[in-house]
């Protein structure tokens, strides 16, 4: 869990040290660890040509598991940590919507996803499809329609689909330091 104060100046720093102590930690089940789990959502973005705020919410996407009280086990044992809104709630203060929304609607992206593709959840991991079942399951057609309406829609699903495809063992991708720069431009871009 973040215990730190963050402001402007050092959110990076903090980010930064959240990888390193934090990024050999299990990724709930799966084979690869938190941050190369994070790091090859980022890495699969760039290569993808996304847009730098697509990249970097690839990137920070799961940091709520360690702004949480809950810590990410609590998934395994079958209660829903709520990651999303409390890493998009903690980003909110130093990053712009662009960011912040896809952190935020990542989960609800998966629910919406098997609901309106049904081919989908086919392509999801176990692990996936046992939190699933722990976030609410596929989303009815009024909550996918009214889902369907957000404004970011394009990259919340951008960045869903790159965390389902970022689970790969022994992928090589660049560390923390190549995203450090981009995260700089997007702390001042927000301030």
């Amino acid at each position: 869990m973040i215990t730190q104060t963050a402001n402007a100046e050092g959110i990076v720093g903090l980010i930064e040290d959240i990888f390193a102590l934090h990024g050999a930690d299990s990724y709930l089940g799966e084979e690869v660890t938190m941050a190369e789990h994070m790091l090859q959502a980022a890495h699969l973005a760039e290569q993808q040509g996304e847009s730098e705020s697509v990249i970097l919410a690839a990137l920070l996407h799961d940091v709520g598991h360690y702004a949480n009280a809950l810590p990410p086990e609590v998934l395994m044992n079958g209660q829903d940590n709520r990651h999303q809104v409390s890493g998009a709630d903690w980003l909110a203060r130093f990053f712009p919507v662009e960011i912040v929304e896809p952190v935020r609607q990542h989960v609800a992206a998966k629910r919406y996803l098997v609901a309106v593709e049904p081919s989908y959840r086919t392509c999801l991991s176990q692990a996936s499809l046992d939190s699933l079942a722990l976030q609410g399951g596929a989303m009815t057609e009024e909550e996918a329609q009214a889902f369907a309406q957000l404004p970011q829609l394009e990259a919340v699903i951008k960045v869903r689909r790159l965390d389902d495809a970022a689970k790969v063992a022994g992928m090589q991708t660049p560390d923390f330091a190549h995203y450090k720069p981009m995260l700089q431009r997007w702390v001042l871009a927000a301030g």
